[in-house]
């Protein structure tokens, strides 16, 4: 028989520690590459096997899908039955559905496997900031964090070059096959690393699975996420607009169910009492605005410097390089050096300093036109890159700061959540700042795209300088210290991690 006897997790040693962070953040990377991955290798892939245009969406779509509906079961999931266990289960699932992506010899198999690796990330990808937040103490947060933010900036952009290398190389013979091939060998290290130095943590109360939760959200979640993701392919149908309508008052059911729910046996499948903490309820708002930013950006460049510019996808892949280093150092100093002596002035000093660099990239494609040369687009590159740094790393320890370790995979997928929330609205808003311009005739006979691209940068610098503002009603420090009690209005718990101690029978 066993008991459950509460360990802090202070008690691993600093080097399991920062093996399970490697681990835990090559798994981020991995799920932020396979994102965007897979749209360079369309071409070929709808050569190969014969995909329509349909399947081709839902090769990109479905995956998309799957990974933003299943976001916030996947982190309660953790929080019931551990984060390390969710999290080499997701593995395994992602590396097995990469291997059935790279196999696939028929567009349905494809789509099939698409949706399962989606489905497998979303329950991987809440667990990362999950087993962080209960691994790390307050004060060695800030350089996780700042790591993090490093990933992301690395992994947003790194996805079109990756397969732009790897579709050029055509290793094997295997054309496209490597893009989800190359997951195999990360996966099966990352599953036999993390079962030995990740830490098993979870909630300490008596957690149930709210299936009826599971169900609604997930339905109010495709019934705005769907029309959305696939609104600019269809021609926007009344349809789409009628289904995004009615997700209304199925959130609303939700929200009602979750706080009887939580009455009933303390078990909701959000929590909704998060929202209560001023850090965390401020910071998933800004965090959805500035999904809209990164949804409408990443596609619209890509569209402006392959389609409009007529670039290659390896050339493109390479002008994110000054984006990508730019991010990368941002996030390194923003937690450790900015953030204890700024607060919260460094998220808004990075929302501006990309909204300024929007604006200067606007200029610099109505200036130079089709004409317009990497080395031109640099500086906008580098001051985008740094603003984004200031922001994605010190927004995430804002938002986790005061979160119980109980509801850390709820508070994950959550955040995970609005983020892909937010990313689906600005999809949608291309229609208007991007697209809707394509129809217009260009001044000067030069290409539509630049002028779209250039109306489409102004527009966002303007989106950002809102959330410059939206940003004040985070917390003045931006990540207050974590106290021995829980936040005001949450329940006591007990934070540190959770082992099995065995115990001799008949004691």
């Amino acid at each position: 028989m066993t008991s459950r006897t509460q360990v802090p997790v202070a008690t691993q040693t600093d080097r399991r520690r920062w093996i399970a962070l490697a681990i835990v953040m090559a798994a981020a990377f991995m799920d932020l590459v396979d994102v965007t991955i897979v749209n360079i290798a369309i071409p070929a892939i709808q050569e190969d096997i014969g995909a329509t245009v349909s399947q081709i969406q839902w090769i990109v779509a479905g995956y998309a899908l799957a990974f933003a509906v299943g976001l916030i079961t996947g982190g309660r999931l953790g929080d019931i039955y551990g984060r390390k266990r969710l999290f080499l289960a997701g593995i395994a699932g992602f590396t097995i559905a990469s291997a059935l992506c790279g196999i696939a010899q028929s567009p349905e198999l494809l789509v099939t496997a698409r949706i399962l690796q989606g489905a497998m990330a979303a329950l991987m990808v809440p667990q990362v900031l999950a087993i962080i937040h209960a691994t790390f103490p307050p004060h060695e947060k800030g350089k996780v964090f700042g790591l993090w933010g490093a990933i992301v900036g690395l992994g947003g952009i790194s996805g079109p070059l990756i397969g732009a290398l790897l579709t050029h190389w055509n290793l094997f013979g295997l054309e496209w096959r490597p893009i989800f091939l190359i997951n195999l060998p990360v996966g099966i290290l990352a599953l036999i690393l993390g079962a030995k130095y990740i830490e098993e943590s979870r909630s300490p109360q008596a957690l149930r699975l709210d299936l009826v939760g599971v169900i609604v959200g997930t339905v109010g979640l495709l019934m705005l996420l769907y029309p959305l993701t696939r609104g600019e392919e269809t021609g926007w149908p009344t349809w789409g607009f009628v289904t995004m309508f009615a997700s209304i008052p199925v959130f609303g059911a939700l929200i009602a169910y979750e706080r009887a729910k939580s009455r009933r046996d303390g078990s909701p499948l959000i929590e909704l009492s998060l929202f209560r903490v001023k850090g965390f309820s401020a910071g998933v708002a800004v965090q959805l605005a500035f999904g809209v930013v990164t949804g409408v950006f990443f596609l619209v460049w890509t569209l402006y410097m392959q389609v409009g510019l007529g670039w290659s996808v390896l050339r493109a892949g390479l002008s994110g390089i000054p984006f990508s280093v730019a991010t990368t150092i941002a996030a390194g100093i923003s937690v450790q050096l900015l953030i204890p002596k700024l607060g919260r002035k460094v998220l808004q000093m990075g929302a501006l300093l990309m909204g300024t660099g929007m604006a200067l990239y606007g200029w610099t494609a109505n200036h130079f036109g089709q004409e317009v040369t990497f080395w031109q687009m640099v500086p906008a590159l580098l001051v985008i890159g740094f603003g984004m740094g200031l922001i994605v790393s010190p927004l995430i320890n804002a938002i986790l700061a005061e979160v119980p370790l109980a509801h850390a995979g709820s508070a994950s997928g959550l955040i995970h959540t609005m983020l892909q929330v937010g990313q689906a609205l600005g999809l949608a808003l291309t229609s208007v700042f991007f697209f809707g311009v394509l129809s217009e005739t260009s001044s000067g006979g030069r290409s539509p795209f630049v002028d779209a691209f250039e109306n489409t940068a102004y527009w966002l610098a303007g989106i950002l300088a809102v959330i410059a503002v939206l940003m004040t009603a985070l917390p003045a420090a931006a990540a207050p210290p974590q106290v021995d009690g829980p936040p005001q209005g949450l329940p006591t718990e007990t934070e540190p991690a959770e082992v099995k101690i065995p115990v001799p029978a008949g004691r």
